[in-house]
Order: C-alpha cells, then structure tokens, then sequence
C-alpha cells in the first residue's frame, strides 16, 4: 500500500499512513470526519487539519476521489476507478456501481467539450430505511 503513494510524491509519516490504512479498501465513503474519529484513537494528538490536508492532497495528486453526492459533506472513495454512486437519502448510505452505462451526447449537446469522464449518481431510499 504505501508504495502506490510514495510514486504520488507524498510524505509518508506515520499519521498519514494511519489514514491511508484507514482508507485501504474502504468501501463506505466516510467524511474527514469519520477518518478523523478513527484515526485520532492511534494519534490522540492529530489534528483534523491533517486529515484533512492529507485528503486534499490525495484528491489533487490522484489517489483518492472526492464524492460530492452527499449535499451535506464531502465524502472520499479509494477506488479511483471509473464507476458510478447509489446515494440513500435518509441515512447518507454510498454504494458503488461498478457497470459502464453507454451514454452518448450529440455534438450539439457537447458543445465543443471533449468528454473525460462520466459520473452517474442515482438518488434514493436503501431497503435499510425503508422498513
């Protein structure tokens, strides 16, 4: 695991390795929040501002996706893979959807734009919240 951030050019220290275990194979899309609440049980004295700077760089450098469905929160993904989002309304719930949806746009609709990716969000209510 640290290898793949190394070739991102990041510091590895030990509070950012915590983080990055943390996110390891994480499927939930947890908030700085949630990644901070974990992590500070380790590093009782890390900051939030270290999470959340390690998050912000991740982002920027590659290794980690924003999720931006959640309106009240940002949300990170370690899959940096192309997929797609179910997003349950009542309690925040994200799942990945991992199928290609073929999507094409006319000229007129692209407007001169090439397109690099295709995100599709699908909001609802989980079976969970249902009941």
């Amino acid at each position: 695991m640290p290898e793949q951030y190394r070739q991102l050019g990041m510091k590895l220290t030990p509070q950012r390795l915590a983080i990055l275990h943390y996110l390891s194979g994480n499927g939930t899309h947890p908030s700085a929040e949630n990644i901070y609440k974990d992590v500070l049980k380790q590093f009782p004295t890390m900051s939030f501002a270290t999470v959340y700077n390690t998050l912000d760089a991740l982002a920027e450098k590659g290794g980690l996706k924003v999720v931006t469905v959640d309106p009240d929160k940002k949300r990170y993904d370690p899959n940096t893979g192309p997929h797609h989002h179910l997003y349950c309304i009542k309690c925040k719930n994200i799942v990945d959807i991992n199928k290609e949806f073929k999507i094409r746009l006319s000229d007129e609709m692209r407007r001169d734009f090439d397109v690099l990716a295709v995100c599709i969000e699908f909001h609802g209510i989980c079976r969970k919240c249902k009941k």
